[in-house]
C-alpha cells in the first residue's frame, strides 16, 4: 500500500500496490500493521456503502461531533466521484482548508479521512457506489453539515455542464461554515 499525505494535515490518499501476472493482479486494500506504521485510527464499528444512480448527485458535507466523531476510509468501488474533505478543527494548522480527489473504480484510490472533517462528494459517472469504513457508529443526533457552495470555502467542483446538483433536503438546509456547529 502506497499512502500519501494530502495538503490536510492527517488525511491521506492511499493507493494499491499491485502485484500483477497474465492472470490481472492483486493488492492489498487494508493492512492493520501498515495502517498503524502511518499512526492511522484502525478501529471499525461500520462498513457502509452509498450507491448514486445519477450522475450530478452530491452528498456532503457532513460530519459528527464528539463523541461519536469517527475516522473514514473511503473508496470508490464502481463509477467515479470527485470526493472533498473540509478540516473543521479549530485547533489545526489546515482549519477551514478543504482538499479534493477524484476516487474511481479505475485509480481504485482510498482516502483516509481523519476525525474532524466534513466530507462529501459529487458524482461525475452514471452511477457510483462508494464504500466507507468507519471508525464510530452513525449517530444521527451527532450529525452536523455545512453547505457545499460555501463561498467562504470557494470549493472548486466540477459541476456537470454548470447545473445545480442532485441535494437531499438536508444537504440543501445545511448551515454556512460560519454558522456551522463543530469541534470545540
Amino acid at each position: 500500500m502506497i499512502f500519501k499525505e494530502t495538503t490536510l494535515k492527517d488525511a491521506y490518499i492511499i493507493d494499491i500496490e499491485k502485484n500483477e501476472d497474465s492472470r490481472g493482479f492483486f493488492a492489498r486494500s487494508w493492512c492493520r500493521n501498515e495502517f498503524l506504521e502511518h499512526n492511522l485510527d484502525i478501529e471499525s464499528a461500520q462498513y457502509s456503502i452509498s450507491f448514486n444512480h445519477k450522475k450530478g448527485t452530491l452528498r456532503g458535507m457532513h460530519f459528527q461531533v464528539p463523541p461519536f466523531d469517527e475516522t473514514k476510509v473511503v473508496r470508490c468501488t464502481m463509477g467515479k466521484i470527485w470526493d472533498v474533505i473540509i478540516d473543521v478543527r479549530p485547533d489545526s494548522e489546515t482549519y477551514k482548508n478543504h482538499f479534493s480527489v477524484e476516487l474511481s473504480s479505475q485509480n481504485r484510490r482510498m482516502l483516509y479521512i481523519p476525525k474532524g472533517f466534513a466530507h462529501g462528494f459529487y458524482v461525475v459517472s452514471h452511477k457510483a457506489d462508494v464504500f466507507y469504513k468507519t471508525t464510530d457508529f452513525y449517530m444521527p443526533e451527532n450529525e452536523r453539515a455545512v453547505r457545499w457552495d460555501d463561498p467562504d470555502l470557494a470549493i472548486d467542483w466540477p459541476l456537470i455542464e454548470g447545473k445545480a446538483p442532485g441535494l437531499s433536503p438536508k444537504d440543501r438546509a445545511a448551515a454556512a461554515f460560519k454558522d456551522a456547529e463543530y469541534f470545540e
